[in-house]
């Protein structure tokens, strides 16, 4: 049976200092260190609670959500993430803002992001716009934190853009590695693709990316 220990020495063996305070767009833009340490943190969170092991880093702080399309999977994911490192979540309605009178990115994402430690997007509905309104949120808040208006820079997490669904991607790939028996196991291994056609439901654009349709 593992011990907390052999996921910490795991960590160690693995380069991935770039990721603090950085965010995280895209999959593709992660070295394999990166994406390795993802997965077995991942799995180190998950045997610290079936442990009764506390995983709460956060004394206090928000986790900001913004989903500009619906979600249940990924919406409840993030909830349970923020929850379980002690931040709480507060969901931003666009409808229930000064979005609607006029307010811009700039100034929402500024506002929404005092004693914010991460924000996490959802936008996949729309070529070219989806990656871009992440990225505005992001020199958005990055300009505020240099002016002193915000102490610290939230980090961004991509829940789904026009481009890439990492999330999804990073567990549905944590399964495959469980179910193989380890990261090395998968090499050589071909995955298939299958479209799932709903009239009820239109796919997203970062669907085939992410290889997230079921």
């Amino acid at each position: 049976m593992k011990t907390l220990q052999d996921y910490i020495d795991k960590l160690n063996a693995l380069n991935f200092k770039d990721m603090y305070e950085n965010d995280f767009f895209l999959t593709w833009d992660k070295t394999d260190d990166e994406l390795e340490a993802i997965w077995v943190l991942a799995d180190a969170l998950r045997f610290m609670r079936e442990h009764n092991i506390s995983t709460k880093i956060f004394e206090s702080g928000l986790g900001i959500s913004i989903f500009r399309d619906n979600s249940t999977r990924t919406r409840f994911s993030f909830a349970s993430a923020c929850n379980l490192l002690g931040l709480q979540v507060q969901d931003l309605d666009e409808k229930k803002s000064q979005i609607a009178h006029g307010e811009t990115v700039r100034e929402t994402a500024n506002m929404i992001s005092f004693m914010a430690d991460v924000i996490g997007i959802r936008d996949d509905m729309y070529i070219g716009k989806g990656h871009a309104y992440q990225k505005e949120v992001v020199d958005s808040v990055t300009q505020g934190y240099k002016d002193g208006i915000l102490e610290q820079k939230p980090t961004l997490v991509n829940l789904q853009c026009d481009i890439d669904h990492p999330t999804q991607c990073m567990a549905d790939a944590a399964h495959i590695i469980h179910e193989m028996g380890g990261l090395e196991n998968l090499k050589g291994k071909k995955i298939a693709m299958t479209w799932a056609y709903s009239p009820s439901y239109g796919k997203p654009l970062s669907v085939p990316q992410a290889s997230s349709a079921s």
